[in-house]
């Protein structure tokens, strides 16, 4: 459990990082001033900064009005970060390196950096992936892509039907079949023509499951009813797809833009379906999944935070107060009434869309604590 969590918080840590990270490089670049670059919510925990050419410790939230540079600080809550860009809410008109001095290019790429990071780590970690292989359903039918290699073939049970022998008998969907009577049969068409040999016998399944082999004893049906099997099984093919170094960024690009399809589409699916609360995951449910990933494998991990870094640069492009793509609009909002919008109302709307994300934080872990 606790290996579980460390890994959870390191991958939050590393998503947020690049994230901020995107933020901060591009307002210096910018020539803005970046009072602080945090990672969690405030209230400050502690944080240093350079001055005269030597790193100094800050402690709490203590503030140094004189101080020109910038404030690296680790802040209570370990659950976002943040970069605060002086301007950024409106302020501070008179000073030039103010984020609301700057080029309405300049403010819009500031603010598309993260998300930008978001994508181009999704996009790495999946084509770093791709080199050793990730892991897939594989279909003899159907040609592999340009370059690809299947690693590793193996037979798993996607599916075991409620009630039929397999179930009761134990097996689990991703249960690996390693032999079938102490016997390895070479493809999935040579186990199910085994299976369907056997009819009402009992059948000894040898797999793997969490890296651990077992047996487990199957008294399959004598006579199983239509497009229904003897042992109530679904299996699969599953291989590890593996491409070139030189062609799995190209891939990588390919499936990142495909999962952006498919996060958008789920969106989409869960507004319109009104299903609320039920069918949202908060840090527990991430952290749980985590542990789950863990059990399989490194190369699931790193799938695993592609997925996540996708997602995070998907909510944070939405039109939502507080969110990046919420300040991109009030910019496009400025754009078009040629003027400049109310600060007031901007930092109004922006906090109580903070607030309402810290609202659905909340309700969202108490869901996933309820039902965990």
């Amino acid at each position: 459990m606790i290996i579980t969590i460390l890994i959870f918080l390191i991958i939050l840590a590393v998503l947020i990082f690049v994230h901020e990270f995107g933020h901060f490089w591009v307002a210096k670049r910018s020539g803005m001033k970046v009072e602080e670059f945090g990672f969690g919510f405030p209230p400050r925990l502690g944080g240093v900064y350079k001055i005269h050419g030597k790193w100094k410790l800050i402690w709490g939230q203590k503030s140094l009005p004189d101080f020109e540079g910038t404030i690296y600080s680790i802040n209570a809550i370990p659950l976002g970060g943040f970069v605060r860009i002086l301007g950024e809410n409106n302020e501070d008109p008179g000073n030039p390196s103010s984020f609301i001095n700057q080029t309405a290019w300049k403010r819009f790429f500031t603010l598309a950096a993260g998300v930008l990071m978001n994508v181009i780590l999704a996009w790495v970690l999946i084509s770093a992936a791709y080199i050793p292989g990730l892991p897939t359903a594989v279909d003899p039918t159907v040609a592999l892509p340009h370059h690809a290699i299947i690693k590793t073939p193996q037979v798993a049970i996607v599916d075991v039907i409620p009630g039929e022998p397999a179930e009761k008998a134990g097996l689990e969907p991703g249960d690996i079949i390693l032999k079938v009577n102490g016997v390895i049969l070479p493809d999935i068409t040579a186990i199910q023509n085994f299976i369907d040999s056997e009819k009402g016998q009992t059948i000894d399944f040898t797999i793997e499951r969490l890296n651990q082999t077992m047996d487990v004893k199957v008294k399959s049906l004598a006579n199983p009813g239509p497009g229904q099997g003897p042992t109530g099984i679904e299996l699969a093919s599953l291989g590890k797809l593996s491409f070139p170094w030189y062609y799995a960024p190209i891939v990588g690009a390919e499936t990142v833009y495909q999962q952006a399809i498919g996060i958008f589409s789920g969106l989409y699916q869960l507004i319109s379906t009104k299903a609320g609360l039920s069918a949202v995951g908060g840090p527990v449910k991430i952290a749980e999944l985590t542990g789950q990933v863990r059990d399989l494998g490194f190369v699931y991990l790193v799938q695993f935070a592609a997925f996540l870094s996708l997602n995070l640069a998907i909510l944070n492009i939405l039109p939502f107060p507080a969110l990046d793509g919420g300040r991109i609009l009030f910019l496009v909002i400025e754009k078009i009434r040629r003027k400049r919008n109310n600060p007031a109302v901007e930092q109004f709307v922006n906090t109580i869309g903070f607030v309402l994300l810290l609202v659905l934080m909340v309700a969202v872990t108490i869901k996933d604590i309820i039902h965990k």
